[in-house]
């Protein structure tokens, strides 16, 4: 007999900072969509309008946005109509900050189900990530049916282009950000849990500091420079620009920004890989 043993799985407590131990994540893809399908179920299941909420809430945000910075503040809106504006501007923070939020609290809800069986830890946070993406597909379709009533009742054209080709990309940047940064933040909650109490308090504050009720087109030269400094800046108004053809388009700043999400995702992953051998200790 021979003394090696050919194991489907091989659990031990060497990890390597960057491993992402993707061959296992995959070989656990019917977990990942259990999880999805939980999140998606379990956040309206005793509600009275159910999913009918991921349209209701953005649609009041912008309402309340359109009366407050559009027609109190006289916030200009870079050309285009404010609840297209708005939404748009909705859609991509929601998804980043839902990315973020339901990310960071990954060790502290789940240490139940951590302390019970061994799947590959990473299976979760990407499980938030698809769930979020989910309900980003939903709000971004409220978009499509907002601009097609502008497009045949309001006369608003838009003049689409090969730009649009970078939606896709756009998009995967804001999961990828929004999985760095929420990971990041998991991996301190273990030890920190006041955390958890801060990151609703500091998202809402976050969201003024990106271009989401207005355009950074309207701020003075060297804010504006600082302002696109921050990833998420580029990624939202360069969504509006393939959509709409209209306001800021800098490709340099775009790809500052893809670099940040890849550095941070890489720091998430080493500081993830570091807590999660040891964080059933601290919980």
């Amino acid at each position: 007999m021979s003394d090696r043993q050919n194991w489907d799985f091989e659990l031990t407590s060497k990890h390597k900072l960057f491993k992402l131990d993707l061959e296992q994540v995959w070989a656990y893809r019917d977990l990942i969509l259990l999880f999805v399908r939980r999140d998606f179920v379990a956040i309206y299941k005793q509600t009275v309008l159910g999913p009918l909420w991921y349209i209701i809430q953005p649609l009041m945000t912008v309402a309340m946005f359109t009366i407050v910075f559009s027609r109190i503040a006289k916030v200009p809106t870079a050309g285009i109509p404010p609840v297209l504006f708005y939404t748009s501007g909705v859609v991509c923070w929601n998804f980043f900050a839902a990315c973020l939020k339901n990310t960071a609290s990954t060790f502290v809800s789940n240490a139940d189900i951590f302390g019970k069986v061994y799947f590959p830890r990473l299976v979760l946070p990407l499980s938030t990530t698809i769930s979020s993406m989910i309900s980003f597909l939903i709000q971004f379709g409220l978009l499509v049916l907002i601009w097609a009533y502008y497009y045949f009742f309001q006369g608003y054209v838009i003049d689409f282009t090969l730009k649009l080709l970078l939606l896709p990309v756009l998009i995967v940047m804001l999961a990828v950000l929004g999985l760095s940064c929420g990971i990041i933040i998991s991996s301190f909650t273990t030890k920190y849990k006041d955390l958890i109490f801060l990151l609703g308090f500091g998202i809402q504050l976050f969201m003024y500091a990106n271009p989401v009720v207005y355009s950074v087109s309207i701020l003075p030269e060297k804010m504006y420079h600082l302002s696109m400094l921050n990833p998420l800046a580029p990624i939202i108004e360069t969504f509006r620009y393939v959509i709409f053809n209209s306001g800021v388009w800098e490709f340099e700043y775009l790809v500052l920004s893809a670099f940040s999400c890849l550095l941070l995702f890489l720091i998430g992953v080493v500081l993830f890989n570091r807590v999660e051998k040891t964080f059933m200790d601290s919980i």
